[in-house]
């Protein structure tokens, strides 16, 4: 449709897999099944619900009749009495124990909590996935010396490889946090109007026991462990909140690495994939916008922002339960799980991608090298019987001497031929230059990322095994 506005999350950047989770189809079929549950558990409790019934739910539970429901619903005004009703008219047998003894909380809540937990799951996948290349990587590149920064200012040389895994450590403490709380997820269960199962109690005579089996049994018939052990008539809306700051942390270090990636760009040292026929910009042909980079930079602002809707939701709660949670909801939290999604496939598609240009990077690492090797210098012409406090304030003033050369008249860095054409430090040019070798200064860079890959990231990878074998392609 194009007369009418239309999600970009949908249209452009979130995966048919994500969308589906998000869909009306998933929810509605979601809230048959947790019907379906309800009547399967009431009848092993002892209720007079027969198989005949039970049959006849599960024949229609995925044959959604939304004309009917969405008819009713213009009557009614109520969206899950609506399909209570609608359901019915396909199940004329069952149609009196539908939903019996249920609040709306039952279908809603649930649907949304197994909703969040399964898409959970699927971040969860393209998070290890993104960690495998990125391993893969920071593997290859590990010994590739690259000029450092501190304040984009130059400072001692790391590698490509090891600058990788601190995007990758970044991504390891967010799928610790992913992994807790998906471990931490459970159902509502059959907690009535106020959260108290006063309506179940009454169904099963009064029999404490039966109602806490119900929950156990409908979290069991739906994938989970168990349910929250207390709850008004609604879970905590803080669920949803921790839910997005999940989100928010991995948006927050995908932005991260964006920002590196376009700044590496802009230095011609790495850049994200570029096709043969992509357009840079419309006005400058030559270009190579960093275009994906930028993208993750843009959705990920969204979702850092997005995280603030369940928090301000959480906290304004009533009591047992107000409604003004629900509209807010609808839209904040899926469309976190799409800009997320998003963010993953592009994360993934840029390192999959990754064109590194090693000649660039020792053009720029050795033009500054020989500043940051005059320490190495000072003590090698002390070696060849130098005075130390003489040679600090020689090298000092040489070493102004040739950045005032580069920054001012835009020459070449020649700190070692002013050092070799002094007498005071007894070593030839020759001498000077065999020192610069970048390896020499990277320190344990080399070493700290294979200690790094084999201790902390191929544990999780071995665990999650199965999960890996994905690529991503972009949309647009």
């Amino acid at each position: 449709m194009t007369d009418r506005y239309q999600s970009p999350l949908a249209e452009r950047y979130a995966s048919k897999e994500m969308q589906y989770i998000f869909s009306p189809d998933k929810k509605f079929r979601t809230w048959r099944k947790l019907w379906i549950a309800l009547a399967e558990t009431e009848k092993e409790l002892g209720l007079p619900i027969t198989d005949e019934q039970i049959e006849e739910l599960k024949a229609h539970q995925d044959d959604i009749n939304y004309d009917v429901a969405k008819a009713r619903e213009k009557e009614v005004r109520h969206d899950v009495m609506s399909h209570v009703y609608a359901y019915g008219t396909q199940c004329p047998k069952a149609k009196g124990i539908i939903h019996l003894g249920a609040t709306s909380c039952y279908v809603g809540d649930n649907t949304d909590l197994i909703i969040m937990t399964e898409a959970l799951k699927l971040v969860k996948r393209k998070l290890v996935n993104v960690m495998n290349c990125l391993a893969d990587f920071a593997r290859q590149y590990k010994g590739q010396p690259t000029l450092g920064f501190t304040h984009f200012q130059p400072a001692q040389p790391t590698t490509v490889g090891k600058r990788a895994t601190l995007w990758l450590m970044e991504l390891k403490l967010d799928y610790d946090d992913l992994t807790y709380l998906i471990d931490s997820m459970c159902m509502l269960g059959s907690k009535g109007t106020t959260g108290t199962q006063a309506s179940f109690l009454e169904l099963f005579d009064g029999d404490h026991e039966k109602c806490r089996k119900a929950d156990q049994l409908i979290a069991q018939k739906m994938g989970f462990e168990k349910c929250y052990p207390v709850s008004g008539q609604t879970y905590s809306r803080k669920v949803d909140s921790r839910v997005l700051n999940v989100l928010a942390g991995i948006a927050q270090s995908a932005h991260k690495f964006s920002n590196d990636i376009r700044l590496l760009q802009h230095l011609k040292e790495v850049e994200e994939p570029f096709e043969k026929s992509q357009i840079g910009s419309s006005a400058m042909a030559y270009k190579r916008n960093p275009m994906r980079s930028e993208r993750i930079a843009s959705l990920a602002n969204y979702v850092m922002a997005d995280a603030m809707n369940p928090m301000m939701t959480a906290s304004t709660q009533w009591f047992e339960r107000t409604l003004d949670d629900s509209a807010n909801k609808r839209i904040s939290v899926p469309e976190a799980f799409l800009a997320v999604d998003g963010i993953l496939d592009l994360y993934l598609n840029v390192v999959d991608g990754l064109v590194v240009y090693p000649k660039v990077i020792e053009k720029r690492l050795m033009s500054e090298l020989p500043f940051m090797a005059t320490e190495n210098i000072m003590m090698d012409a002390v070696k060849a019987g130098g005075d130390r406090q003489e040679l600090h304030e020689k090298i000092r003033t040489l070493s102004m001497q040739a950045g005032y050369q580069v920054k001012h008249e835009g020459k070449d860095n020649n700190l070692l031929e002013l050092i070799a054409a002094d007498p005071a430090f007894n070593l030839t040019l020759e001498e000077l230059q065999a020192a610069m070798d970048p390896k020499k200064y990277t320190g344990r860079a080399e070493q700290q990322t294979v200690e790094f890959l084999d201790e902390v990231i191929q544990p999780i990878l071995d665990e999650n095994r199965e999960l890996l074998g994905m690529t991503a392609e972009i949309n647009v």
